[in-house]
């Protein structure tokens, strides 16, 4: 191996870091919508059981293996293999998570890109460059192109300083911003016509609405928007320190991630409702609220342009929150084939992040000549295939195959009393048995 491996510094550190990898776009769009759609508040009460019922114990297992092996994710599911069939899985699994990674990233910087050109057009708005404004916000390959680098050659700076410079560095400092920048804006919000009725939609639950269907897309959402299955959560569990006690770093993820949900979701909701209010179309000819990316570029920009030079200022925090999110995400996915190159090739991490950068950047170009016939199918292969097919696996290595006891030394170093714990008492049968079939269930619903 090229490099001594490095560790964060601090458990405020690994806890931004973690909670920034599974904080991204999807979440703060993802949640809100899947709220809107699902039954309001019931929805988000179902969210939250599940998020520590479903999420919290498939994390523990990735953030064993990975601090348990301080290496990869290819080498660390190697390390716990038991058998020459169970070797070639782990090589087979690791490797799958490393391409799916990679190319979650792939399409992520080309969203993260759009992002960021409208963040330019809150500040061309301000200054009055009206033909500026129409690039940044048309549909162009060149301006689509221009800002996927952009992000790719930001998210690749952090990575190249390593850990403690790069990762708990930059995460230290955007999570804190990412937190005020959406009160303030929820705060705002709260302010204008229309978001009482939002909040009601919000925050009173009706149980009636709760459903298979609900649960199952709670169910989706709590997993997912926990970066889990890919191995982030495993390589960045990897630099973790051996004195940390486990149970409660995924504990403290698992909230902070919800909580933030939560709070995108008590500034969205209300948005969309204001801006109903201020005329703007929020539901399909279908009768369903506009989710996705419509929400994004089309709803909430003209929500901020009925609001006059104020929406000039509510647009640059909004894009700047979605920006920072964007990159809190994408450091953790470029980290997991970053970390297998250079622990596992002559290369140093700025080499390696930079060849690594490079192919990455390369498939977002092809996927941006190619778009209409790539774009949904690399999000389909592997946030609605890969991540779940993935997130059983590894459920499997450390229910099915790392030896119980093995598990059991390596959750002792941090905290000497697991044994006697509530969480040791259920979690090892739960991962292995309650987690796959849970994931299988939401995999099918998906299909």
């Amino acid at each position: 191996m090229s490099a001594p491996r490095e560790q964060f510094s601090s458990k405020t550190g690994f806890v931004m870091a973690a909670a920034g990898s599974a904080i991204g776009l999807g979440n703060i769009w993802g949640f809100p919508t899947q709220t809107a759609s699902n039954g309001g508040a019931a929805f988000v009460v179902i969210y939250f059981i599940l998020a520590f019922v479903l999420a919290y114990p498939a994390l523990m297992a990735e953030l064993i293996i990975g601090r348990h092996a301080r290496a990869n994710v290819v080498t660390s599911l190697r390390h716990i293999s038991n058998g020459k069939k169970s070797y070639a899985l782990a090589s087979g699994v690791g490797f799958y998570g490393v391409i799916t990674a990679s190319l979650i990233l792939s399409f992520y910087a080309i969203v993260a890109g759009w992002m960021l050109a409208y963040l330019f057009e809150s500040i061309t708005q301000m200054l009055g460059w009206t033909q500026a404004s129409e690039w940044l916000t048309g549909f162009g390959l060149q301006r689509n192109l221009i800002f996927m680098g952009l992000f790719m050659a930001m998210t690749m700076a952090i990575i190249s300083s390593g850990i403690k410079g790069g990762i708990e560095k930059w995460s230290t400092r955007l999570m804190p911003m990412l937190l005020f920048i959406m009160i303030a804006l929820t705060v705002y919000v709260m302010t204008q016509d229309g978001a009482m009725e939002g909040l009601r939609v919000y925050l009173l639950p009706d149980f009636s609405q709760i459903n298979p269907g609900l649960i199952l897309d709670a169910m989706g959402q709590a997993f997912f928007s926990l970066s889990l299955g890919v191995g982030t959560m495993l390589v960045y569990g990897s630099y973790l320190s051996k004195q940390d006690s486990l149970p409660k770093l995924g504990a403290a993820v698992t909230l902070v991630d919800s909580s933030i949900a939560f709070l995108a979701g008590l500034l969205i909701i209300p948005a969309i409702f204001v801006a109903q209010k201020n005329g703007v179309t929020v539901f399909t000819e279908s009768g369903d609220m506009i989710a996705g990316p419509d929400l994004i570029f089309q709803v909430l920009p003209s929500l901020f342009d009925s609001m006059g030079d104020m929406g000039l200022i509510v647009a640059f925090a909004f894009f700047s929150l979605m920006s920072i999110a964007a990159v809190t995400s994408s450091i953790s996915m470029l980290e997991v084939p970053v970390s297998y190159m250079t622990e596992e090739t002559p290369a140093s991490r700025h080499q390696s992040t930079l060849i690594v950068g490079l192919i990455i950047a390369a498939i977002s170009a092809i996927i941006l000549f190619n778009f209409n016939d790539l774009f949904g199918l690399v999000i389909d292969l592997t946030t609605v295939y890969s991540q779940p097919i993935l997130g059983v696996l590894m459920c499997v290595f450390v229910g099915w195959i790392w030896h119980r006891n093995n598990l059991l030394e390596e959750l002792k170093a941090g905290h000497d009393n697991i044994e006697s714990t509530l969480f040791w008492k259920i979690w090892p049968n739960y991962v292995r048995f309650v987690c796959p079939a849970l994931i299988l269930a939401t995999f099918i619903r998906a299909l």
